[in-house]
Parts: C-alpha cells; sequence; structure tokens
C-alpha cells in the first residue's frame, strides 16, 4: 500500500492540534481508524482514554499552546516534532510518532518529551 505521505502529515497536525486544544472526540472521530494503541504510560490504550486524558488536559490547562516545528513521513508513520508552552512559561520539546492505516487514519501513537531547559551549553533551539 502507497500512503499519501502529505496526506497523512496534514492530518497527524489536525489531529493533534484539535485534540491538543480541546476537541479530542471531534479529533478521534475525524482521524482514527477502527482501533487506536497508545504507547505513552500515562494514557490508557485505546480511544475512550485518549479523548479522557486530552479533555483533563483542556480542563485543567485552558492556556497551554503548540507549534508543529516540523513534521517527516515514512511509510505508513508520520513524525511531529513540536514546541510547547504550558502555563507557567514551562515549555517542552515533543516527539510524536503516528502510524497510520490502509485507510489514512491514526491507528498507533508513540511520544517523547523533554523540558526545554533555562541553561544550556549551546546556543542551538531545542526546537
Amino acid at each position: 500500500m502507497n500512503h499519501d505521505l502529505e496526506s497523512n502529515k496534514r492530518n497527524a497536525i489536525a489531529f493533534y492540534r484539535m485534540a491538543y486544544h480541546g476537541e479530542p472526540r471531534k479529533a478521534v472521530e475525524l482521524y482514527v481508524g477502527d482501533d487506536y494503541i497508545q504507547h505513552n504510560p500515562l494514557v490508557g490504550d485505546g480511544k475512550e482514554p485518549f479523548i479522557a486524558y486530552f479533555e483533563e488536559m483542556a480542563r485543567d490547562y485552558p492556556d497551554k499552546d503548540i507549534e508543529f516545528v516540523r513534521a517527516v513521513a515514512e511509510g505508513d508513520l508520520v513524525a511531529l516534532h513540536t514546541h510547547q508552552i504550558w502555563p507557567g512559561n514551562d515549555e517542552y520539546v515533543t516527539m510524536d510518532f503516528f502510524r497510520f492505516d490502509d485507510n489514512g487514519k491514526i491507528v498507533e501513537h508513540w511520544d517523547a518529551i523533554q523540558q526545554i531547559s533555562a541553561e544550556s551549553k549551546n546556543d542551538n533551539p531545542m526546537y
């Protein structure tokens, strides 16, 4: 199966942005396949635990924001590199990986997150 890499990148970004900004149920309805496998240990497996996690996040941190720095696609995978800004000026860099099914729907997710340090031994941004 040939995946539409550009479409998958757009859909991964739209999915993440929509969920992050408080519409996880709509994001799941539009962009997730029949099953959703979650590898983040803080989020339960499946669609409903994902929705509950992001609804809670939206309620507890309504002023958070996200910038999508880059998206890379290969085969059935899309990788997103983001810069997140949370209340209290906490900033994070994340790397999220999404696997797409043959219908162009997200069916699996992995991520890594790192807080941006106030000090650095180089002048290069983390994002």
